[in-house]
């Protein structure tokens, strides 16, 4: 099952059938929030039959390549190359990108399995949905044919890691601050300045530099994408930076100190980077939120298991009741949560997901998820606060929900522009 062919027709096979069985199947399906677990496969209205599939094959593959090596992938502060080549192998990177783009040429809800299915194992340090799913798009919609076939068929492969470079030391959400330029030298861009925090960092092959093109204009007007590759002179990293949280998912600072950049790798055109960004940035937002609902679901899941384990005052701790009524005001909340993520992942689907509504369902799910986290490691007791207990490092990993694409604070201006 997991080779590249078989989980590539696996994606497409069915496409072509959904007709009006699709809404008979659904109307069988559970809610989360009805079924044994939530992270049972064969639920939510929004999936059918084919996404089961998919979904208990990248549960098959998570189990096997990822969930035996994480810890140690926390302790070298990066995944292995390995592991994305295994990926590309069999058939999990790009699959919402056009086949004829390069990618595997499914809709976006199999690409949310597979990152609900990384939630769910408590893999926080693969970085598959930032490569899938926000870099490759950008390659996919606005690049040239070559580009395409330069940098995309290798990243569906999992030969070519991708990473994308936006916040600068001085300059985070606040696009104006970028200091990060790139001037014309004949055919070529020379591209100075530095980028932080950037996910993917160590590993990456191919960065989408955003910087500065056009001298004295608004940030908005100014600014481009140019990818840089690995072995560009001038182009460095720095060490891996030490986070909190996500440790097995490497950051850096990147440096460009007089980077000599084709002009073929200009991408989407020359002072289009800010409303190409607009274009895109819905989806990366609603990839935090389906990585912050699966991240919910599963601990409450390890939470029900440990509480149902745990004895304390003659008993098991699931049989306490303010520990019940705790238990059940967090089930409830997951519950909203997922149904207002799930409506937003089906009408994204069919592109009909706004900027606004986009925004919500990023701000609302990664404070939700920092609250479910709260709560679990609160009922865990001593142990919940141990490292090597997954709630332990759920809860540090749920912090970064709230700050990166754009913190939440960000969010709320973009909705209260709908307002008044």
């Amino acid at each position: 099952m997991h080779g590249f062919r078989s989980t590539a027709l696996l994606l497409r096979r069915g496409m072509g059938q959904r007709g009006l069985m699709v809404s008979a199947r659904r109307l069988s399906r559970p809610e989360p929030a009805s079924a044994d677990s939530m992270m049972d496969v064969g639920t939510r209205r929004i999936f059918d039959a084919d996404h089961d599939m998919l979904r208990e094959a990248c549960r098959k593959f998570v189990e096997q390549e990822i969930t035996p090596y994480h810890t140690q992938w926390e302790k070298d502060g990066v995944v292995s190359r390995e592991l994305w080549e295994k990926a590309g192998s069999s058939g999990y990177l790009n699959m919402n990108i056009p086949e004829e783009h390069g990618g595997i040429g499914s809709d976006f809800k199999s690409a949310a399995i597979l990152q609900e299915e990384l939630g769910y194992a408590g893999a926080s340090g693969v970085m598959f949905a930032l490569h899938s799913d926000i870099i490759a798009p950008y390659i996919s919609k606005y690049g040239t044919d070559e580009q395409r076939k330069r940098f995309l068929v290798p990243m569906t492969a999992g030969t070519c890691i991708s990473a994308i470079g936006m916040s600068e030391p001085g300059a985070g959400s606040d696009l104006q601050g970028l200091e990060t330029h790139a001037e014309k030298d004949g055919d070529d861009f020379i591209v100075n300045g530095s980028k932080t925090w950037i996910s993917n960092g160590q590993l990456a092959d191919a960065v989408v530099v955003v910087a500065k093109t056009k001298k004295d204009s608004r940030a908005a007007h100014g600014l481009s994408l140019i990818i840089v590759e690995r072995g560009m002179p001038g182009f460095e990293r720095g060490k891996n930076l030490e986070k909190i949280g996500l440790k097995a998912q490497d950051t850096s600072t990147l440096f460009f100190n007089d980077v000599r950049v084709p002009a073929c790798n200009l991408l989407g055109g020359e002072n289009n980077a800010f409303y190409l960004m607009m274009q895109e940035l819905p989806q990366e937002r609603l990839s935090v939120a389906i990585g912050g609902m699966a991240a919910c679901e599963a601990m409450f899941e390890w939470t029900r298991e440990y509480l149902q384990q745990r004895k304390a005052f003659g008993g098991p701790l699931s049989k306490m009741q303010l520990i019940r009524h705790r238990m059940a005001k967090l089930k409830t909340d997951i519950a909203a949560g997922r149904a207002f993520t799930d409506c937003c992942l089906d009408r994204h689907n069919v592109g009909e997901l706004d900027v606004a509504t986009a925004a919500m369902a990023k701000a609302w799910v990664s404070e939700l998820q920092n609250r479910v986290a709260y709560e679990c490691v609160q009922l865990h007791g001593g142990m919940g606060y141990m490292y090597d207990c997954k709630i332990g490092r759920a809860y540090v990993d749920a912090r970064i929900q709230p700050i990166y694409a754009g913190t939440n604070e960000i969010m709320m201006d973009l909705v209260s522009r709908t307002i008044f």
